[in-house]
């Protein structure tokens, strides 16, 4: 395969050891493919004493079968699995001229006939991607959901995805993530509409045609929108300069590939950093107001689940430690936000994310017949 660029420190370079390697070598020598080795070996021997049906042996394990005749009876020789999906690309050792000595580690284990043809089944649906066009790298990633992961947390992690794609159904029937009346609030400029109050824009949705109304903030509403505004701005002051700090420190400390990694990575940080940003001013508003907005209990229910559903995922799935993190924001500000609704009572009055306000409802009048 084709080597994986090396990475260097931005500022400093190349070593004197990468540039002599890379001197030798011939400009068109660089981007072809190299030998590689790999350092580890699987060996699996079914250890069940099976009873095998001669005449309707499953196809899966039978090409792993080797007969031998003893009298009358036909046996097979302990079956050996040599496992290929631990193998992986991050593994691969570049075989070079001056390689002299290359480790190897052979491991054994035994194994059931049930998990024997669980992982041959998966190495051939990973043989199977690449023959539809899935590159060697994506491949690779598949194989690591199943070989860096035990294997009852995976099959826990996919109930639980089942679970959450069936409680997103239910949220959608019962109107729990998508109201029936979505709103959102927008600030006008007062320059914009020459009135010394700000104006609200809502839009109420009417199947799938939007209806625009028009009104003036209440009171608990300009202070809500102020006490958003200002904790942006206090949050700014913080985030800008670690932001920068950041990624400063990441060109001085961490080798990349390339400057445009380099700015990729910082970009990427700064959208992690921004993200996070975007969900503290709720917690500051509440703090402010000494109150937090009414929330359904099933639609807190729904928050609550969907909070922290991507943390199962963030152990299994391949990512970037940066990503992994990020998916944590989620858990910080819900903790902080239960802390807040111990803490403060419930303001049916105030207006929460889906811009609906529970004080009509409240204060509406009972049915009479």
């Amino acid at each position: 395969m084709v080597p994986k660029p090396e990475e260097i420190n931005l500022l400093t370079g190349e070593s004197d050891a990468q540039q002599l390697e890379a001197e030798k070598k011939p400009t068109s020598a660089l981007d072809e493919p190299v030998s590689h080795w790999r350092p580890r070996l699987a060996l699996n021997v079914m250890a069940d004493n099976f009873v095998f049906d001669g005449s309707s042996l499953p196809a899966d394990v039978h090409r792993y079968m080797k007969m031998i005749q003893l009298g009358k009876t036909v046996h097979y020789l302990p079956i050996l699995f040599i496992d290929q999906l631990s193998n992986r690309v991050k593994d691969l050792m570049v075989i070079n001229r001056s390689t002299t000595e290359l480790p190897l580690t052979v491991s054994y284990d035994k194994v059931s006939l049930g998990r024997l043809r669980f992982w041959i089944h998966m190495q051939d649906a990973v043989y199977s991607l690449q023959q539809f066009g899935f590159s060697e790298k994506d491949a690779d990633e598949v194989k690591g959901i199943f070989v860096d992961t035990n294997l009852y947390f995976l099959a826990l992690t996919f109930f639980v995805a089942a679970f959450h794609l069936l409680f997103d159904f239910l949220a959608f029937k019962n109107d729990i993530s998508f109201w029936k009346k979505k709103k959102s609030m927008i600030g006008m400029s007062t320059k914009l509409w020459k009135v010394k109050k700000a104006l609200k824009m809502t839009i109420l949705w009417r199947g799938l045609i939007p209806e625009f109304q028009f009104g003036t903030y209440s009171e608990s509403e300009r202070k809500t929108e102020e006490y958003d505004t200002q904790a942006m701005r206090y949050l700014s002051y913080l985030l800008y300069p670690l932001c920068v700090g950041g990624a400063v420190y990441s060109l001085l400390n961490i080798k990349y590939k390339s400057w445009y990694s380099w700015l990729i990575n910082s970009f990427v940080n700064g959208v992690y950093a921004f993200g996070f940003l975007f969900m503290l001013p709720q917690l500051f508003v509440n703090y402010k107001l000494k109150s937090v907005a009414h929330l359904p209990w099933k639609a807190f229910t729904y928050k609550a689940f969907n909070t922290f559903i991507d943390d199962v995922f963030a152990f299994i799935i391949t990512m970037p430690t940066s990503h992994r993190l990020a998916c944590f924001r989620d858990d910080v500000v819900f903790l902080v936000y239960l802390y807040q609704r111990w803490l403060y009572p419930v303001d049916k009055r105030r207006v929460n994310e889906f811009g609906e306000s529970y004080e009509e409802k409240a204060t509406r009048a009972p049915h009479t017949d």
